[in-house]
């Protein structure tokens, strides 16, 4: 075997495992998910995350890292942003386990909520002051409410008749909202 087979074979194991992490903590939580569970998802030995991610704090820190991948708010159209806005974000939840296990470990635990907190309030906060430098914080703030929300209601509580909410409806509802909240109309 050659140091770039060993390499790829390698990468291939990390991937593995983090995608069966994101899939195992969406699905079950952080307190709940174990570091076997993975492993076995993954088709590998628990001695395996281990070596690679040393506990399940050190695996969940890396499968939770989270672009939310913002439009550029300020590149579109003023009266386009919120339904934009409603768009994408529904689009990241559907797409990304990873948010939705963040969203459900941070329900149960501190340290979880502290980093959606952070990535929200960054994130957000950068692209709503992008187009609205009066008061970001709390605009992006209000749009978190909603998001968060949202996501909450239909992929942790699954309340009907949120969680069947198409695309369309989403961006209906939410659109006008984050309208509202980031440029005021």
């Amino acid at each position: 075997m050659t140091a770039a087979t060993g390499g790829r074979r390698s990468d291939r194991t990390r991937a593995a495992i983090l995608t069966a992490a994101r899939e195992r903590f969406a699905a079950d939580g952080y307190e709940k998910a174990t570091i076997r569970a993975i492993a076995a998802d993954a088709g590998i030995d628990p001695a395996m995350v281990m070596r690679y991610y040393g506990n399940k704090e050190g695996l969940f820190a890396v499968a939770a890292q989270l672009d939310l991948r913002l439009p550029d708010l300020a590149a579109l159209d003023r009266a386009a942003i919120g339904d934009t806005l409603a768009g994408h974000l529904f689009d990241r939840w559907e797409d990304d386990d990873a948010l939705v296990a963040m969203l459900r470990a941070g329900v149960s635990n501190a340290d979880v909520l502290d980093r959606l907190r952070e990535i929200f309030a960054r994130q957000v906060g950068s692209a709503v002051a992008a187009v609205c430098p009066d008061d970001p914080a709390t605009r992006a703030g209000l749009v978190a409410t909603q998001a968060l929300g949202l996501a909450l209601c239909r992929y942790v509580l699954r309340l009907p008749p949120v969680v069947g909410f198409t695309r369309e409806q989403v961006v209906a509802w939410l659109g006008p909202t984050f309208q509202r909240y980031i440029v005021g109309n």
